[in-house]
């Protein structure tokens, strides 16, 4: 799944949790969900339990401590992804 896909993906489960609707009309890559979307970490939590069950992966609790920004999600997902695969 390429990144573009991915951060649609994202931005679809991101929007009813975020505050700041014109951060998330311009998200990249490096878009920090709590200091460019102002998502509490409440939400953030949330955010996490709706990627596992659209993309059918279980996220640690390691791996969630580091869902800080786009990219980093991406990664995380896609390490996911491929070990379910593997």
């Amino acid at each position: 799944m390429n990144n573009e896909k991915m951060i649609n993906d994202l931005k679809e489960i991101i929007t009813p949790y975020t505050e700041n609707k014109e951060a998330l009309n311009s998200i990249t890559e490096q878009t920090d969900f709590l200091v460019d979307l102002k998502i509490n970490s409440a939400n953030l939590v949330d955010i996490i339990l709706d990627i596992e069950e659209k993309f059918n992966i279980e996220i640690d609790n390691d791996s969630m401590a580091k869902m800080l920004n786009v990219k980093a999600t991406i990664a995380i997902i896609q390490e996911k992804l491929a070990a379910n695969a593997g």
